[in-house]
């Protein structure tokens, strides 16, 4: 006989997918941006922060096992529950407005890029848990990476010239990262669930839309990346930029 999750443990475990799933999203975010001398030397423009990989890796990871968490829970919330949910979402993003209140200047942007955008979160996380549905985590995810685009974009205003262009293109390509990482998981998840039910020709459709889905993903992420990788090479000039160039069109299949 299968084994049927409780729901009571289904629900913790959904509470500590998302706390490592907003928290992993929080250490992207305030990576975003980062431009330390270093990170501008020819000799080490294109080399991975590793820290970056972890991190990324551990958001992809994240969003596999919501999906995971989510094809578990058997349950939506009571209309009580849900009501009781978006009233305290409300009661909080109106907290965290008056606390922005008393800052100025592009500091006030960020604060309320953040409160608009922790409320969106929110508001995405609930639905998700409401519905159940494969669709409604995928958007609450997709919410996620805009909400963080947001704010790492303002904070990106605190920049100057190619610094900033750098800082943006980063913050674009986590977002980009997010969203392909977001996709792949729901079509991967939505074709084995569809397997599960049907018979070994679906099983093998279902391989097959994982494949192209991770493919899909690798190709957007790419992209981004080698847009980042080009705009760090703007910084250079002479044969330093030549070579830093040619070296981001070999990594990224450009040539």
């Amino acid at each position: 006989m299968p084994l049927t999750p409780h729901p009571s443990s289904s629900s913790s475990l959904e509470r500590r997918i998302s706390y490592v799933t907003v928290h992993t999203w929080e250490n992207i975010q305030y990576k975003v941006g980062d431009r330390s001398p270093r990170a501008l030397r020819p000799t080490n423009t294109l080399k991975e922060n590793p820290m970056r990989l972890f991190t990324t890796t551990a958001v992809a990871a994240a969003i596999g096992l919501t999906f995971s968490v989510g094809a578990m829970a058997q349950q939506t919330m009571s209309k009580k529950d849900f009501k009781s949910g978006m009233d305290s979402i409300a009661t909080v993003y109106k907290s965290d407005k008056t606390s922005c209140e008393s800052l100025s200047g592009n500091a006030n942007d960020i604060c309320m890029a953040e409160a608009k955008g922790k409320e969106k979160v929110a508001k995405a996380d609930l639905e998700a848990r409401n519905k159940n549905t494969n669709r409604a985590r995928y958007e609450a995810l997709v919410t996620k990476a805009e909400a963080d685009y947001s704010v790492a974009k303002q904070k990106c205003d605190d920049r100057a010239g190619n610094v900033k262009d750098v800082c943006l293109k980063e913050a674009k390509a986590a977002e980009v990262a997010a969203k392909a990482d977001a996709k792949a998981n729901m079509k991967t998840s939505d074709a084995n669930n569809k397997a599960n039910k049907e018979s070994t020709e679906a099983n093998k459709e279902a391989e097959d839309t994982s494949t192209a889905a991770s493919h899909d993903a690798a190709m957007d992420k790419g992209d981004a990346e080698f847009a980042v990788a080009k705009e760090k090479c703007d910084a250079l000039a002479g044969s330093a930029k030549d070579s830093c160039m040619n070296e981001a069109k070999m990594r990224y299949g450009k040539m």
